[in-house]
């Protein structure tokens, strides 16, 4: 396969409900938080960036691939008889699969918190002045057992609505058709956006926007010639973006 060019899509995502993406917990204190978001090594909260290409693989599958519609299962490249499978999907995610093994097109970075969010939550000013922790939050959830009545109280962490993140995603070109996996994988954040990231969607979490994304390209060429990237959008909304208007 033949590097022609690689495509960086940058921007912010604002979380609109709270956000929960589990992580661990190194002590249990009496009346704490029973389940802790993931952090780095700071203490400070972020997304994954496997948890965004995950959830919007499996949304582009339950869409496209006949293989998931039929199995309920988000085809992974391992299973040999998922001859249904979308190829444009394994094209854009991977897929490690001997009858196609596709090489990704797709680095999907972990989302950091941005800095003058990070700022105003450490320091509790601007709209987290009454934030409860360092940058996060705690809500109470109850489990109710239909059967007998009883409760389940627990308490969860949460980052913040109006916390934002930045994110990366960089998109390697190595056919003149690749354009078309552009396309499925702006369509893929849409459907992140209008779906949940994280846990207990169904509750009100994780509810996201993807906002101020910029794409820039830099072509083989430019590598060889040690080239800065060119600009091709600058801080836009998915629905302002349309692939086949930027010549890609």
């Amino acid at each position: 396969m033949k590097l022609i060019k690689k495509l960086f899509i940058n921007g912010k995502i604002e979380l609109l409900s709270g956000l929960h993406v589990g992580g661990s917990s190194t002590a249990l204190d009496i009346g704490g938080i029973d389940s802790n978001v993931i952090k780095n090594a700071n203490g400070v909260p972020y997304i994954p960036g496997s948890s965004i290409k995950g959830k919007m693989r499996s949304l582009l599958e339950m869409k496209y691939s006949e293989y998931t519609q039929r199995t309920g299962k988000v085809d992974s490249g391992m299973d040999s008889s998922a001859n249904d499978s979308n190829p444009d999907i394994q094209k854009l995610f991977g897929s490690v699969a001997k009858e196609s093994d596709f090489k990704t097109r797709l680095i999907v970075r972990d989302a950091f918190l941005n800095e003058e969010v990070y700022k105003q939550m450490k320091n509790k000013t601007g709209d987290f002045e009454k934030l409860e922790l360092d940058y996060t939050e705690g809500k109470w959830e109850n489990n109710i057992d239909r059967l007998t009545s009883a409760a389940t109280p627990r308490q969860l962490e949460r980052v913040p609505a109006g916390a934002k993140f930045d994110f990366s995603v960089i998109f390697t070109f190595y056919e003149e058709s690749d354009n078309k996996l552009v396309k499925m994988l702006l369509e893929g954040m849409q459907l992140l956006q209008d779906d949940y990231l994280g846990g207990s969607g169904s509750r009100g979490y994780g509810q996201i926007a993807f906002k101020d994304i910029s794409l820039s390209e830099k072509t083989a060429e430019n590598y060889q010639n040690h080239a800065p990237s060119s600009g091709i959008v600058k801080n836009k909304t998915l629905d302002e973006i349309n692939v086949d208007e930027l010549n890609l």
